[in-house]
């Protein structure tokens, strides 16, 4: 009795692989897929999350800060304390001081001077690889870190203002309810205190506690525009001063006042887009000479770190003149694009 021999199937090898990586690659787009979803998830869960933490501690900044003080007074002073360089009485750092209350943080002198440190240093080590460790590159430290302290400053004070700005027409739309409805000013002060967020929330009730603890409204006005600094409240300032003294319908003046304002954000916003080009074409050419030093010496790193470039003599004057002909470019660029409204 013959046995049957059963087929045999070959598979190739060189197939089987094709299709094993076939099946691979398919499950490895899966599972990026998979963890693009969830890490896209879990980001907008945490920005959801962080922007409602932001809102709330915004609103409620100033009434943390009175339950944790025992009184108003001692609130009205914490909340003073929290900014500005307490403690420095020289005439040569008004100015100073006035920039870091209208940038609204809150940190004291010795922070600031610790910052200011660690930043000279890291700028004195950089400046070291490129120079020699002396006094050059000492000097060079101190003049671009402090330069960078006082830009981030500018830059912090700008964009509260800003911030002020845009919610300048809302708080004054909410004082204009209170004083409808029979509310007087200080009282019409205290609600945008309570309902609007920081930092016109904050620096309106600080305004009120003002008032009712024995300041005049023009002492208190004169005080949050001198935290603020914003031109607008210069607006606000003078007609409720004028209102106060010779007396008229605080709501309709402070109905077109806010109107004003609105109609002033809008002329800003579009001369700030005719001439976004020219900011951009600032960043470009500002960025460009850094980014192709830093090209040049990835791609060859010899080129310019030899005893020829760093012995030369042209080599700092060129460095020099090439930086402030940069600053004066982006000087005249500013000018050019930026209008007073």
């Amino acid at each position: 009795m013959e046995s049957k021999s059963l087929p045999v199937i070959l598979i190739h090898p060189n197939r089987y692989n094709a299709k094993e990586e076939e099946k691979l690659s398919q499950l490895w787009v899966i599972y990026i897929i998979i963890f693009c979803a969830v890490l896209l998830a879990v980001q907008g869960a945490y920005w959801a999350y962080a922007e409602k933490q932001k809102t709330r501690e915004a609103v409620n900044r100033r009434l943390v800060v009175a339950k944790r003080e025992s009184s108003g007074q001692a609130t009205l002073e914490a909340l003073k304390r929290e900014r500005g360089l307490v403690g420095v009485e020289s005439p040569y750092l008004e100015r100073l001081n006035s920039l870091v209350v209208q940038s609204g943080l809150r940190l004291d002198a010795k922070v600031w001077i610790g910052a200011g440190f660690l930043l000279g240093l890291a700028v004195f080590m950089l400046l070291g690889l490129v120079f020699d460790a002396g006094l050059i590159s000492f000097v060079l430290a101190a003049v671009i870190s402090g330069s960078l302290l006082l830009l981030g400053l500018v830059v912090i004070r700008q964009k509260r203002i800003t911030r002020f700005s845009n919610q300048l027409p809302d708080a004054l739309d909410v004082m204009v309810r209170g004083v409808r409805a029979g509310y007087p000013f200080t009282v019409a002060l205290a609600l945008v205190g309570k309902e609007m967020p920081d930092p016109i929330g904050t620096e309106f009730g600080m305004t009120s506690d003002e008032i009712n603890f024995g300041s005049t409204v023009d002492v208190a006005l004169d005080n949050l525009n001198r935290r603020v600094g914003l031109d607008e409240l210069l607006y606000v300032a003078m007609a409720v001063k004028i209102q106060h003294e010779t007396g008229g319908n605080l709501a309709e003046i402070l109905t077109r006042l806010s109107r004003l304002i609105r109609d002033r954000t809008m002329l800003k916003l579009k001369v700030r887009a005719l001439s976004a080009e020219g900011r951009l074409s600032a960043v470009v050419l500002s960025i460009f000479p850094f980014a192709l030093f830093g090209a040049i010496n990835l791609i060859h790193p010899d080129f310019y770190n030899n005893p020829v470039v760093r012995n030369s003599a042209a080599t700092m004057p060129a460095l020099i003149i090439g930086l402030i002909m940069l600053g004066i470019g982006n000087f005249m660029i500013y000018r050019m694009v930026n209008f007073k409204v």
